[in-house]
């Protein structure tokens, strides 16, 4: 990257705690909180799956989407089975969707330098099957909604 003119001299100025890569890190502050955007981009909705499927405690969930919650990335609702208690769903809103760039972006890059060329999932159009991949350009290329991708073992990696 290059810096405009007035920007050379970094000396010069400073954005501070202005620095919006600086406030998404401190919203995705632990694994847990970005472990919960991951398992709602996956359809995880519920807190005892969450709490199952991330491998943590209870607490730890419970802190991440409080925090996930209060910066607008989830929302909860309440929903009630047959002869069971009230409990709360949670469900990415649309700052939490815009996240997916972010999401798979990561992905990308861990699977690239992380995983010894075997990736353990695929991120395809869930109607053509193309794989998806994130890249930085000028052009308005439309993104695709998350409830049109499909997340499919990778081929790399399946048996028989």
């Amino acid at each position: 990257m290059r810096f405009e003119k007035r920007l050379i001299d970094r000396d010069a100025w400073s954005i501070g705690d202005g620095c919006s890569a600086g406030r998404v890190l401190d919203l995705l502050s632990t694994r847990t909180v970005f472990m919960v955007v991951r398992e709602c981009f996956y359809g995880t909705t519920r807190f005892e799956d969450f709490v199952a499927r991330i491998s943590t405690s209870a607490p730890s969930v419970s802190r991440a989407l409080k925090q996930l919650e209060s910066a607008g990335v989830v929302a909860r609702t309440p929903y009630q089975e047959p002869g069971r208690r009230a409990r709360d769903e949670y469900r990415l809103t649309e700052a939490g969707e815009d996240l997916l760039p972010v999401f798979l972006s990561l992905v990308q890059w861990g699977d690239k330098y992380l995983q010894d060329g075997h990736p353990p999932l695929s991120f395809v159009e869930a109607d053509s099957g193309r794989t998806l991949s994130v890249r930085v350009t000028a052009d308005p290329a439309p993104e695709p909604p998350s409830d049109d991708i499909e997340v499919r073992v990778h081929p790399a990696r399946r048996r028989g």
